[in-house]
């Protein structure tokens, strides 16, 4: 029942995490070779690296004909969602509002979702194929339009980003392990990550669960969120929830006016509307490094995440239930 609403195992495990953190920091806030934070960071590689091998290039040169739908669903995820965002700033970016503020715009900055785009298209019925190569090409643009964007609205400040050290940490440790697994896709490795896609979900998951864990474990020894109460998580989850319907109501009106057919329509606006939690987890703990900041930056892409993927199911099982019922 749960699933079926988008509730599951892995966002109540999100809530527990945070639960952990905060009666139990201590583990999350270790250091040193084998410490959960370290392990993070190494888990962070392994999973762009199987996310470059899951790649097939000829797939996403074969979809590169349909480039209207493309531009859309890039333009939405990379440019509508942080516009949006910077007309709030005026009102937001100060006081008590100012770190919620960044992570929302983080989470606008940040790239679409891979998996449930997909799944959900698929329930929909909208254009699978399309679907993949907008959400695989997204998030490779990701890597550089993100911390491109977190640096503009920061302005260079080093209390927030040190763009230096943060390109050299992309290299190495997401765009290298992507670039070796997408060279890698031909051969049998390839297809081995191809059949055990299911397991390597769960190994990213299992590695997000623990990125968040050390996030909030420093974030809650640190105090980050003594002045932030029940009242404004509720408002930041209303702000977000708006935010995602506002942009799926733009994406859905620009697809009809450009004459979009009723798949095309549905990728444009699934795949335009949707964040990515894996982006978000692993480039925070990149961009802003060892920020006690972190764990409030990723509560707006954690709400976001999971009443995405309740709309979006309840959206897709009723667009699939009218697509197959007799007229």
């Amino acid at each position: 029942m749960l699933a079926r609403f988008g509730l599951d195992w892995f966002i109540l495990s999100l809530i527990g995490m945070i639960m952990l953190a905060s009666q139990f920091p201590g583990p999350g806030i270790a250091k040193g070779a084998f410490s959960i934070s370290s392990l993070a960071n190494l888990g962070i590689s392994f999973i762009f690296f199987f996310y470059g091998l899951k790649l097939n290039r000829k797939k996403l040169v074969a979809g590169l004909s349909n480039w209207r739908l493309h531009i859309l669903v890039q333009a939405g995820t990379f440019i509508l969602f942080p516009v949006l965002l910077l007309l709030l700033r005026p009102w937001l970016d100060h006081g008590n509002t100012q770190v919620l503020w960044l992570g929302s715009f983080f989470l606008a900055a940040l790239p679409s979702t891979v998996s449930s785009s997909v799944v959900m298209v698929s329930i929909a019925n909208g254009n699978i194929p399309a679907a993949i190569f907008n959400a695989s090409i997204s998030s490779l643009m990701g890597i550089f339009i993100t911390p491109a964007w977190m640096a503009i609205v920061t302005g260079g400040q080093q209390n927030h980003l040190d763009m230096s050290d943060v390109v050299v940490k992309l290299l190495l440790q997401i765009l290298l392990p992507v670039v070796a697994g997408l060279l890698l896709n031909p051969t049998r490795l390839g297809q081995v990550a191809e059949k055990y896609n299911k397991q390597l979900k769960y190994f990213d998951q299992i590695v997000i669960l623990s990125i968040v864990y050390t996030a909030f474990s420093d974030s809650f020894d640190k105090h980050m969120f003594s002045n932030l109460g029940i009242g404004e998580l509720f408002i930041l989850g209303a702000c977000v929830l708006a935010l995602f319907f506002m942009v799926y109501f733009i994406m859905n009106n620009i697809a009809r006016l450009l004459l979009f057919n009723r798949e095309d329509r549905i990728t444009a606006t699934f795949c335009g509307s949707k964040k990515s939690l894996i982006h978000g987890t692993v480039m925070a703990k990149v961009i802003f490094m060892n920020s006690p900041l972190i764990g409030i930056l990723l509560l707006p892409i954690m709400l976001y995440h999971a009443l995405q993927l309740i709309s979006v199911s309840v959206i897709a099982q009723g667009m699939a239930r009218k697509h197959t019922s007799p007229a």
